[in-house]
């Protein structure tokens, strides 16, 4: 699919990973709705990119349907959909005090990176099997954005990898349901990347993660990222798929 002129939805647009994708699908044309709970930070990058700011609780239906009615108002209606979304964790099974981990930390983690990335999907998908399809015979496309937790979870990280490795196992299945309507889905998992949350780290511990990765040893740039969530939009052959983005990495237990 052609990026040029497509109206776009980035989830989580507002930083990190999202922003970067928001800013480089501009950068290519599309028409960008940055969808984020940070409503000023999503307005900020909404206005340097020339597209639409929209609050949104991704799990929460009504905001997300209010969200895509205001993106389709401003755009019209979107064939592009990146679920940058998400959230992290790490808890213990047993507690330094012995106690079990809270069980609601599991269901915020799962509800929010996994739940939430499927309710957005499933209400853009709704809007866009109705669209009419391109010459390539599509009608969509879109990306979820899983990590390489999702395949070699650390310590601690159950909450977190099992709702990364839900996205993963969910991909192909969502491939082929869509197939019908003319709209792929791929996910991208990255491994370490150089957001905002990864700066809040003391520079030390910022460097041993680069070293551990084997080439290049260095943490990823969301540029990167963002590069190859539109090569998924632009190549029409990529379906059903999952692609790691680690510079080679597997990450130790801990």
């Amino acid at each position: 699919m052609d990026i040029q002129g497509q109206a776009a939805i980035v989830t989580g647009g507002a930083s990190g990973l999202g922003e970067a994708t928001a800013r480089e699908l501009a950068r290519l044309g599309a028409k960008v709705a940055v969808l984020d709970r940070n409503a000023e930070l999503a307005e900020q990058v909404a206005a340097d990119i020339g597209g639409v700011a929209c609050a949104c609780d991704i799990t929460d239906t009504a905001s997300v349907t209010a969200a895509l009615e205001k993106a389709a108002a401003a755009h019209g209606p979107a064939r592009i959909l990146m679920n940058v979304a998400g959230i992290g964790s790490a808890k213990r099974i047993v507690q330094r005090d012995g106690s079990a981990a809270p069980l609601e930390d599991f269901t915020r983690v799962v509800t929010i990176n996994l739940i939430g990335s499927y309710n957005v999907s499933r209400l853009f998908a709704a809007a866009c099997a109705k669209l009419p399809a391109l010459q390539s015979g599509e009608r969509g496309v879109m990306m979820f954005t899983a990590s390489a937790a999702a395949f070699d979870g650390q310590v601690g990280q159950q909450a977190y990898s099992a709702s990364k490795g839900g996205l993963v196992g969910m991909t192909l299945p969502m491939a082929r349901d869509l197939a019908q309507h003319g709209i792929r889905v791929c996910t991208v998992a990255p491994g370490l990347f150089a957001t905002p949350l990864m700066k809040e780290l003391p520079e030390a511990v910022q460097q041993s993660l680069a070293a551990s990765i084997p080439f290049p040893p260095r943490l990823g740039k969301p540029e990167e990222f963002a590069e190859l969530a539109c090569h998924v939009v632009t190549n029409g052959h990529l379906n059903g798929e999952v692609i790691r983005l680690d510079g080679a990495l597997r990450m130790a237990p801990r």
